[in-house]
């Protein structure tokens, strides 16, 4: 792979992983227009000055957004100092189209993967028929990964199981799978209480897999936000998380402010857990995130400083 371009160019999630102290990654997707445009390459240039470990950028289901996020992870590749990771899923694709898009991201210098099955265009939860050419599963995606390159390959874990598994342990043996078939580490789904994810991760250490899993936290900031969660993720939300949120129902800013509350407490007890990384879903802006980062000392102080004064 080539490595001209942007300082974050060509280098590998494992690598900022790996880290003495406690970081953060961040994940967007990319832009439907001009405006979104705009919002994401705001958001983009001040994070940039957190340090981040890495950024991911989705792909649309059905791989809708293919050529978007190709261009995205490109540009960050090449105009920022940031580490890249591109998604990409199994739905609606051939074996030929994905060894097209692995291709186009081994020429912008992304060797970093996050390999998914995906959800069906439309209905996440629609019926699920494979390409007739392509593949079943996201352990498939990784083994093709790692037969065309030197990739860095992240997957999909759900600390309350994939909405379409039948059980618990049905899950778990999918999630393992892809561990086996190369997967370098793994990213959560949402969720808003410690304890599920911490027994994924036991359960994964009682099955041999060692790999990091790093927790998806996605900032409280609406009530919005705290419906559609469980629908889109199958996490629980905490009755006494909805009781304390609840008061604020109608009154914006003050639900912001116990969300983040919320959400802060919940990264500090995984920090206090032994987290590496949190990974923050940013829905393309930057205030949340960057305010967390803050709040739990995630940054470098060099980089906060910058931040701050930028």
């Amino acid at each position: 792979m080539t490595v001209d371009g942007g300082p974050g160019r060509g280098r590998r999630v494992t690598e900022r992983i790996a880290v003495a102290r406690p970081t953060f990654s961040v994940e967007f997707f990319p832009p439907k227009n001009a405006a979104g445009e705009v919002e994401l390459w705001q958001a983009i240039r001040r994070l940039e000055a957190l340090d981040p470990a890495f950024v991911s950028v989705t792909y649309g289901a059905g791989g809708s957004s293919r050529d978007r996020t190709i261009r995205a992870v490109e540009r960050i590749a090449t105009e920022t100092t940031l580490v890249p990771m591109a998604h990409l899923t199994v739905v609606s694709h051939s074996v030929a189209q994905l060894r097209h898009v692995i291709g186009s991201y081994a020429a912008a210098g992304v060797p970093n993967v996050l390999a998914v099955r995906g959800d069906p265009p439309g209905d996440p939860l629609g019926e699920w028929v494979p390409h007739p050419e392509g593949l079943q599963y996201a352990s498939e995606l990784v083994e093709l990964l790692r037969e065309l390159g030197d990739f860095c390959v992240g997957v999909a874990a759900f600390p309350y199981g994939h909405p379409r598994s039948p059980d618990p342990e049905s899950d778990l043996a999918r999630l393992v799978a892809k561990f086996r078939a190369g997967a370098d580490f793994g990213i959560t789904q949402l969720f808003f209480e410690p304890e599920g994810y911490l027994r994924l991760r036991d359960r994964l250490a009682a099955a041999g897999c060692t790999a990091p899993v790093l927790p998806g936290i996605m900032p409280l900031l609406s009530v919005r936000t705290l419906q559609r969660a469980p629908e889109l993720s199958g996490a629980p939300v905490p009755p006494e998380l909805t009781a304390e949120l609840e008061r604020y129902a109608d009154d914006p800013a003050a639900f912001r402010a116990a969300g983040m509350e919320a959400t802060a407490r919940l990264c500090a007890r995984l920090l206090d857990e032994g987290v590496p990384v949190l990974h923050f879903y940013t829905l393309n802006r930057s205030g949340a995130t960057t305010e967390l980062v803050r709040m739990l000392g995630l940054a470098p102080a060099t980089a906060a400083a910058a931040a701050v004064s930028g």
